[in-house]
This record gives C-alpha cells, structure tokens and sequence, in this order.
C-alpha cells in the first residue's frame, strides 16, 4: 500500500510545475564525473563502463561526493540476466541527453543487485510499499543523508526525462520539504519478545495463512495470482510441509496443479533442463527467459520432497534433471555454481538460445524424428515467438502412437535422438552468463545436492555437494565471518544475512548426510555469526552496515523469491538447540519467533517461513 508520502510525492510529480532547469543538452556543461565500471569484476555493471552516464561504483565515497555537492543519488540497480535493464540502457543510459542531465545534476550509482542483496531488499521493500509493485530495473532517487525518496521502474526515455527533471527542480526549490517527506517512511523495530511462543497466536496464523493460500491460488492454471507466475518457492515450502501434517485435499490440490504446470509447461526448459525465472503470462507459456541459480536450486528440493510425500517417481525425474542441468550448464571449474543465465542471446534477441522455427527443426532431424518431436512438445499452430517455438510437453508416447502407428518403443528412441541432434545444434548458441560465485545462493545448490545424494544415494550429487561445501569452506568463510562473492582473489560485494541463513542451511543439509560432528559444529559457528551481526534489541538487520539509512530493524523479514532468513536462522537454530541441549540458544531463536506479530498477522502468506518455524518451536524443550 502505497504511503502518505509516496501519494504526496506522486502528485506534485504527475502535476505541471515550473521548471527551472532546462533539459537541452546545449545548457549542460561538461561532466564532473567518470564512469568508473569499466572492466568492473561484475559482467553487470562491466556491461556499463562504456556508457556516457559517469556511473560511480557503490560506496562511500558516492554518498560522501551526494553530501559535498548537496545532490540526490541516483542508484539505478539491475542485475545481468534482466532483459528490461539492457532496454533502459539502450534506451536511457546511452541517450547523450539524458546521460549529460545525471551526470550534472544527480551522483548516479549503478548497482549490480546480487552483489547488495541487502541494499537491494531494502530498495524492493521501498518500492513495493511506495508505488505498490516492485521489480527490475529499480530505480531510486536518495536523499545526501542517505534516505530513500522516491522510486521507479522502466520508464521509456520521455518518461525518463520528465522524472529527473521534476525531481531536480523540486530539489533546487525546496530541498527541506523533500526531506521530510523522506523521512516519513523511516521505521522502528520493538525487538525481541519473551522466549516462549504463543501456540493461540500460531494457531490463528496458520488458519490465516490456509485461507490466504487458497484465496490467492489460481486453481485454473496453478500457482498464485492471476497475471505473471513465479515459482512462489517458500509458498510450495509450506504446501508440502502442510500436506505432509494434515493431508489437506484442498491444498493438496493446489500443490499438485503448480507443481505439474511449471514442470510441463514454459516454466522449464524441456530441452536441456532447468527453469527460468518466471511467466509474463497466468498461464505458465511465455517465460522471461534467464535462469537463475536460486531458482533451479530451490525447485530441485521442492520437487525432491514433494516426490516423497506425495510418491512421484515424475517429481524426482525433475529434480535429477534440474540438478543434472546446474552441474553441466552453470557449474564453474571450481566446483561451485555461477549466478545465471541471460535472457537475451548474443545477438540480442529474449529467448533467443531456446527457440526453433518449423525450418530450423525440418534442417536438424529426420522426417520420423520431425513428425513426433512437433508431437510430443506441442509444437503446432502459429510459432508464439517470432524465433519460433519454445518445446512444451504435448502429446503422450500412448496418443502419439495412435496418431503415427509408431510403436511407443520406435517414438521413445526417436524422441532421444532429436533431443541429441537439438542440443547439440544449441550448444553452438551463444548465451552470456554471469560468473559471479556468491556465498547465499550456492548455499541452497548445497542444500539441494546434499538432499539428493541423501534421497538418491547418488555419488555424483554428494561429490558435486562436497565441492560447493569446499568452496564455501576455502573461499568464502575465514573461520569468523563469509564473504558475499571473490572474485581475482578480492572480495566483491557486500555480505548480507541471506548468505549466512542459506549458507548454513546449505552446511546443515550436508551435516545431515554426513552425520560429522564437526559439520555440525560448523553450522553452529556459522548461525552464532548471524545473530551477532545481524540480531540486536533492535531487530533483524539485513546488512551488518549500510550506506543508506533504514529503519532500525526489522521484527520480522518477510519471504521473496527465497525463503526470510530470519526465519531460517531461526529455524536452524532451534534444530541444534534441541539436538545438542542448549537452552540459551533456544531462548535466543523462541524470542526472536515471538516478534513482528503486527506484520505476520496481516497477512501471514508473505510469512510462511516465520510461520513454519514458529509451529515447529511449539513441539521444542
């Protein structure tokens, strides 16, 4: 819900005011500043360094430059694989116009986002709460005293330029009245409760929180909501943990229906494994076509338990072939995963790497391989793509042995050979990736692998879940302290609390295969980090530091496309507690459960992470 000041705000900018500053570029003097990204470690911000906007990298000194010359910043933050980050560059960020007006009048920052996770939450959550929608690119204008003003997302480039023009001549005019309004979005956390969790107060969540599940599922087309789908991970999460406590039909329903839609439909690359990141369209046809590392790990465990409850030997074959897709196409020589996938191939076309045209398909297969392939992946109709088509899972082998008088052995084996044939053909394909090796994220690849070697007994994923424990181990974590991402042997990036909470979740998934009291011990070391640097009376930090002012903490963090660290610091916390016998700990995590009742009560789907540990605190001693 959008806030007093962001509706105040919003109408002075749609309003017509006078403008005091001229945009033509013949009233711009020469910049002050340099672009500072090129051959940046980030592929991200890299992509920047030849941009006539002077991008200054994150830091300090680009608050201190705001402060000095009495200028708002302007962070502009993206991340590599965003297809609409690539289109306001080519639209905006390489306008000589519009560069020319923020390198004047605004200290523009540029933002690689999987490098500031906790900057770029804090950002999200401003955005959301502001304009009532969030996403990428994200665009925030930030007071000299580091205070979020206001925010926006792709804007063409008239739009653009009609925000920093209104914004800067507000800044010029009344710079105290922006302030104010700035600082009316600042809040206070009250900090941890009495260590004793309130089993009315759970209960009246989890009722809550079955309600909202069932209104906001789309029991047509599966998953939740009505426009574009996601994966809604920490909302499977808690399907599968509720059906396995309850055996709800309802919810079982509802787990089943997303499950199949994303694993047979445009969410998952039938090709070669893997899911992108999500569907512009409710009905699961049309992805945004990057691929992320978080995702494809968190769905290989989704699909991993949801075989086991609910006897799926189709489940598991997804998670085998989402994790076999990690260790053959994001895997880096080093044993650990990089972060993604592009959208856009190197000839600049979305969805370029995975579409084929009737002709392409006609050129690469025999005519048998042809008939049944056009079969098997619904490819009939007009192409939906202008490339072409994207494989969807169509006709059975049993339908289409009806239709050709094929055998089902004959199509089987047909099937196998064009799969070869097209992927060999596609891996001539140019997809950009990003190499970034970031601590939180291979975490989770961790956590899956170790699952699957546990569920599988299979020696390739406990070996592949050994290397990114080692990597982690060797590279990122001093014994004290993680590091967000390396990267030529310098640390890249700003650790946040997510890397600690999947990191050592990523650990307790390995101590639980491995059953070494030292893995364990590690995890223990890890967890004891966390609440030092990122718990206090005032809340849950998301950053041990920040360049930006927020709010003191907060009670509880709500769950996004990754499951709230403070619940899963929390969670794994406890587990030890009662493993181990130690009551302060317990204290520590049934305290922290006993906060943020304010947030998790309004709605407690964005929750469902605070809510599962909290239940599961209930059955602790």
């Amino acid at each position: 819900m959008p806030t007093k000041f962001s509706k105040i705000l919003n109408f002075i900018l749609s309003g017509s005011i006078f403008l005091l500053i001229s945009f033509q570029a013949g009233a711009v003097n020469k910049p002050l500043l340099v672009n500072q990204l090129k051959n940046h470690t980030s592929p991200y911000l890299a992509l920047h360094g030849e941009d006539p906007v002077a991008w200054q990298d994150w830091s300090e000194n680009a608050v201190n430059l705001a402060r000095k010359q009495n200028k708002l910043l302007y962070l502009s933050i993206g991340y590599f694989s965003c297809h609409w980050c690539h289109v306001m560059q080519q639209e905006s960020y390489r306008n000589p116009k519009i560069a020319a007006f923020l390198n004047k009048h605004f200290i523009p920052v540029k933002i690689d986002r999987e490098l500031e996770p906790a900057l770029d939450a804090r950002m999200i959550d401003f955005v959301e709460q502001t304009r009532g929608m969030g996403g990428w690119p994200l665009n925030v204008f930030i007071t000299p005293d580091g205070y979020p003003l206001y925010a926006v997302l792709y804007e063409p480039p008239g739009n653009f330029q009609e925000i920093l023009k209104k914004l800067n001549d507000m800044w010029v005019k009344d710079p105290a009245q922006l302030k104010k309004l700035a600082l009316e979005h600042v809040q206070i956390a009250k900090g941890p409760g009495a260590p004793e969790i309130d089993r009315d107060k759970v209960k009246t969540y989890l009722d809550k929180l079955v309600i909202g599940v069932r209104g906001y599922a789309d029991t047509l087309n599966g998953g939740f909501g009505e426009q574009s789908k996601f994966p809604s991970v920490p909302q499977l999460t808690f399907l599968v943990d509720y059906v396995k406590q309850t055996n709800d039909p309802r919810l079982k329903e509802i787990l089943v229906l997303a499950l199949d839609q994303m694993a047979t439909l445009g969410l998952r690359d039938h090709l070669a494994g893997g899911f992108f990141r999500y569907t512009v369209d409710p009905g699961w046809t049309t992805p945004h076509f990057e691929k992320m590392l978080y995702d494809n790990a968190q769905l290989a465990s989704i699909y991993l338990q949801a075989s086991q409850l609910l006897k799926r030997p189709d489940y598991l074959a997804v998670a085998v072939d989402t994790l076999d897709f990690l260790l053959a196409g994001m895997r880096d020589k080093q044993g650990a995963f990089i972060a993604s996938l592009s959208a856009v191939d190197d000839k600049g076309i979305e969805g370029g790497s995975y579409l084929w045209s009737k002709d392409q398909l006609k050129k690469i297969l025999s005519a048998k391989e042809y008939q049944v392939y056009l079969l098997a992946w619904s490819i009939r109709d007009a192409p939906p793509f202008e490339e072409g088509y994207l494989p969807l899972t169509g006709s059975s082998i049993k339908e289409i042995a009806k239709t050709t008088g094929l055998k089902p052995g004959e199509i089987e084996k047909l099937l196998q050979q064009a799969k070869v044939k097209l992927l060999a053909q596609r891996n001539k394909r140019v997809l950009p990736r990003d190499t970034k090796l970031l601590a939180g994220w291979n975490g989770l690849a961790l956590k899956a692998l170790s699952e699957a070697a546990s569920l599988t007994g299979s020696t390739k994923f406990r070996n592949a879940a050994q290397a990114v424990r080692d990597y982690i181990i060797d590279n990122l974590w001093d014994g004290d302290s993680l590091k967000r991402s390396v990267a030529n042997g310098r640390e890249v990036g700003r650790v946040a609390i997510e890397d600690y909470a999947y990191v050592a979740a990523g650990l307790m998934a390995w101590a639980d295969l491995t059953k070494s009291k030292s893995d364990y011990q590690l995890v223990a070391k890890v967890l004891d980090q966390a609440w030092s640097r990122f718990y206090s009376k005032q809340g849950w930090r998301l950053a041990e530091k920040s360049l930006i002012k927020t709010e003191g903490g907060q009670d509880v963090i709500a769950d996004g496309v990754m499951p709230s660290p403070s619940a899963v610091i929390a969670s794994l916390t406890l587990q030890l507690a009662v493993r181990d016998g130690d009551k302060k700990m317990r204290n520590k995590a049934l305290a922290a459960l006993n906060s943020g009742h304010e947030q998790v009560n309004e709605d407690p789907f964005w929750y469902v992470s605070h809510v599962i540990a909290s239940r599961d605190a209930l059955a602790t001693k």
